[in-house]
């Protein structure tokens, strides 16, 4: 059985992330994976280790990232002052889609923000993706909020 890794991103690992979040067909349409990666990818990478409040993070087998996914822990003055978990840009490679890697992810993730203390995980995600609505719905988020995005 191999042996998958959950741990937070390096900057080498940085060309392995922008070609999983490239590699389906609505990242293909917003993401640029050719190296050397343009600037604003490592200007990112540079605010997200800055910010204790972010938490990018990579799944590694045998040392290959073959996912990753980002955490932005949120306090909010709403609901007593609760904190909240924001995931997002989750993607597995596509060898091992299928194998249950994504619920593990999700399993370490929403582990992450109980250690933060969030009371609460939240995500969004394009309405173009049925099949991750169903898989979210299945490890027990609902789709109780509508979301709305402004591109500037």
């Amino acid at each position: 059985m191999e042996i998958i890794d959950f741990r937070r991103a390096r900057a080498p690992d940085l060309p392995a992330i922008v070609a999983l979040l490239a590699d389906d067909p609505i990242g293909r349409l917003r993401e640029d994976a050719s190296e050397p990666l343009i600037a604003a990818y490592i200007d990112a990478f540079a605010a997200i280790e800055a910010d204790p409040n972010q938490l990018l993070a990579v799944a590694t087998a045998d040392g290959r990232v073959v996912g990753t996914l980002q955490i932005t822990f949120i306090p909010g003055m709403s609901r007593k002052g609760m904190w909240r978990g924001q995931i997002e840009g989750v993607r597995i490679a596509a060898d091992h889609r299928g194998a249950g890697l994504g619920r593990r992810a999700f399993e370490w993730a929403i582990e992450q923000c109980r250690a933060r203390g969030c009371a609460l995980v939240q995500l969004t995600t394009d309405r173009e993706r049925p099949d991750a609505h169903r898989f979210y719905e299945q490890l027990g988020f609902s789709a109780s909020h509508l979301g709305y995005k402004k591109t500037l």
